[in-house]
């Protein structure tokens, strides 16, 4: 049975107007006046939902025997891009068909900036179906035994009724948002079993899905939408999704080196292309295209999901190639879910683990489903993907969209991760901002409140972060 928030959080910017809640911080400092930090907490138990707590927190030099994480701006690691989800074709369908009224509110919840928006800065889209698509298309689908590989027949048709006009309408509220497009399956003439499930590319239509890369992103640019980057297959390792397809790294490595990477520089393509795709558990199928220089001078980096693997696993590709980028592409929240550990799980492991690792984005998946987890295709689509929203028609905001909203909100574009002392019970990361502030997210992983120092410059205030707790201190 699907967990549901109740109350005041089941409706449109319910942050905004849940009652005020007693604090949750025991600071060492004054509780009245000016407060040189600001900062929002999540509980596990959900009876606070990322909600400022009215509590003066001010800088001091009284010693103190607590534990300290260490804020220290001098030492900078990699640049933010930003945080937030997979627009599936079934978020867009469930997104456009809301009344019209609701509609503008929620996408300005999810992508303004301002006020208790959630500032949304990242999204993924599909490349034709995902398995999160009402049905399975791609962009140019032919009788049987016919080809097109100069795309005569391309057409992106299929997402006018929905994706198009809602990202349109996303990019009214934050003309910046950066998109990355990820295909689940090229077109079945070029696959070696003709289907939407499983097959490998052709090698005979390595141009012809070049040529196909490059239409889809000419033809996202004239409804005025840019594709940033591309990745050239999502989870090119598992071949049972519907749709899907295999592609080992040597394929992927030949078909770069001999398609699309010179196709995208022909055409004058700037749209980052952006390896692999898939789990922690394989930094091998990366790595090997990345060794290879012919391939390499095309890619951006590398991207990567978490249902396998551990996350540090990023950080070994950035130590043998520090000049390419990472990412981290998509994680789901199995439905019906489990709030307590799931905030845990995720904030710790995705939104601290993977920047902590290199990674300059995290995107969970998906951004809106409805009660039954629908849509999805037949036959190997995801049957229990809970979204950051259900929208059923009523709104209910569940634990991806807290998880992404302690970074997203405040963890601009353009913010560098800076240095912050690492504790096992205190999961953090800290960022310098392009505002010229700084974030520290913290996820209290243990099971009792933890008290503690954050000190920067010499410095220290003492929050006390509740047991399961997410919190997000801005000064």
């Amino acid at each position: 049975m699907r967990i549901l928030l109740t109350g005041c959080v089941a409706v449109a910017l319910a942050f905004a107007s849940c009652a005020s809640k007693k604090n949750s911080v025991t600071p060492n400092n004054n509780t009245t006046g000016k407060s040189d930090v600001a900062f929002w907490i999540t509980k596990g138990d959900r009876s606070v939902l990322l909600q400022k707590q009215d509590v003066a927190l001010n800088f001091g030099t009284a010693a103190n025997t607590h534990k300290t994480i260490t804020v220290d701006e001098n030492q900078t690691y990699q640049s933010i891009d930003g945080f937030g989800y997979t627009l599936t074709g079934g978020s867009a369908t469930l997104i456009n068909q809301l009344p019209e009224q609701e509609k503008d509110a929620l996408l300005k919840e999810l992508f303004a900036t301002e006020g208790n928006a959630i500032g949304i800065s990242y999204l993924r889209v599909s490349i034709g179906a995902s398995d999160l698509s009402a049905k399975v298309f791609t962009y140019n689908e032919l009788p049987a035994g016919q080809t097109d590989v100069n795309m005569e027949r391309f057409s992106i048709a299929e997402e006018m009724t929905d994706l198009v006009p809602v990202l349109k309408r996303i990019l009214a509220i934050n003309p910046n948002i950066k998109i990355l497009g990820s295909p689940w399956t090229p077109p079945t003439w070029m696959k070696t079993n003709k289907a939407y499930k499983g097959g490998s590319l052709l090698p005979e239509f390595y141009q012809a899905y070049a040529n196909y890369f490059v239409k889809y992103i000419e033809a996202m640019k004239a409804q005025g939408i840019t594709i940033d980057a591309i990745t050239i297959q999502n989870e090119p390792l598992h071949p049972g999704n519907t749709p899907s397809l295999l592609m080992l790294a040597k394929d992927q490595a030949e078909f770069i080196k001999t398609a699309l990477g010179p196709t995208f520089q022909k055409a004058g393509i700037k749209t980052k292309i952006i390896l692999y795709d898939h789990n922690a558990d394989r930094p091998d199928y990366p790595m090997s295209i990345l060794a290879d220089p012919e391939a390499s001078k095309y890619v951006d980096g590398s991207a990567f999901h978490l249902y396998g693997g551990k996350i540090d696993a990023l950080s070994k590709v950035h130590d043998a190639y520090p000049d390419k980028h990472l990412y981290f592409t998509e994680q789901w929240v199995g439905g019906p879910g489990n709030f307590p550990e799931d905030l845990k799980w995720h904030v710790s492991t995705l939104i601290v683990g993977a920047t902590r690792n290199w990674s300059r984005n995290v995107l969970e998946w998906n951004l809106a489903a409805d009660a039954n987890y629908n849509p999805h295709t037949p036959d190997g689509g995801c049957t229990n993907c809970l979204g950051a929203i259900t929208i059923a028609p009523a709104i209910t905001r569940n634990v991806a969209y807290y998880v992404i909203a302690h970074a997203s909100k405040f963890v601009r574009p353009g913010s560098v991760r800076i240095g912050s002392s690492a504790d096992q019970t205190l999961s953090n990361v800290a960022f310098k901002t392009p505002d010229g502030k700084k974030a520290l997210i913290v996820m209290n992983t243990s099971n009792t409140n933890q008290t503690f120092n954050i000190s920067d410059k010499g410095k220290i205030v003492t929050p006390t972060l509740p047991a399961g707790a997410a919190a997000t201190f801005v000064w």
